[in-house]
């Protein structure tokens, strides 16, 4: 086990149990940035990445010599971007914009180490189911929207709004699990951990295919 501190920068309780899978020790220190997106973009994973380095590299100040992992979570339909709602009118247009819909869900990940920092992204394609108007308005109303980008969270068993995706779960719940141990391997903090041992979701997940269920041990970070 490498001696290198991890910090995790987020106050996502699901980015805090998804990075746990992992069985790496790490700190938790949530970032105090903006995180206002543009209301459109064309190229949603580069808004998602600067967004992600910027959280790693204000914790990073923190803590000095440890690495730092972040991530930003952005959801797109055609340019559109969607943060978190910050209320119920906002949770329920959300919703209506994307049921039936096809999205992009871009999850970009932040390493960091002092101040040299890796960033990569994935991205999940993702059809929520259509709502009736009943059910829409009271989960716009129970408050668990305003924590998740796009108002909705694919893991919700109760309100079940998503159809379909394709591509990475985790990446959709906030921290695509493969990426994420990839950069920090790169960042040297080892990680070698089975894809059985993860969600039941990762056994199909195509950031894991090449990786034949585990990730290469890299040691050393690479300067220019």
């Amino acid at each position: 086990m490498s001696d290198l501190r991890l910090v995790l920068a987020s106050a996502s309780p699901r980015r805090r149990e998804l990075l746990a899978l992992l069985g790496i020790p790490f700190l938790v220190d949530p970032p105090q940035v903006d995180e206002t997106l543009p209301e459109r973009s064309p190229d949603v994973p580069a808004v998602a990445r600067r967004l992600a380095r910027h959280k790693a590299l204000a914790v990073a100040d923190r803590h000095p010599g440890a690495v730092v992992l972040a991530a930003d979570t952005i959801v797109a339909l055609r340019g559109r971007l969607l943060g978190k709602p910050s209320n119920p009118a906002e949770a329920e247009a959300m919703l209506r914009l994307l049921m039936g819909r096809e999205h992009r869900v871009v999850t970009a990940v932040a390493v960091t180490r002092g101040r040299r920092a890796l960033v990569s992204h994935a991205s999940t394609r993702v059809r929520l189911r259509n709502f009736a108007d009943g059910e829409l308005h009271a989960y716009a109303r129970s408050g668990d929207a305003f924590d998740k980008a796009g108002a909705y969270a694919i893991q919700d068993g109760a309100f079940r709004p998503v159809e379909s995706y394709s591509g990475c779960y985790c990446n959709v719940v906030g921290l695509p699990l493969a990426l994420a141990a990839e950069l920090l391997a790169r960042a040297g903090v080892p990680v070698a951990v089975s894809v059985q041992s993860l969600l039941p979701q990762c056994s199909s997940c195509p950031l894991w295919r090449d990786r034949a269920g585990r990730v290469p041990l890299v040691s050393t970070i690479q300067r220019r």
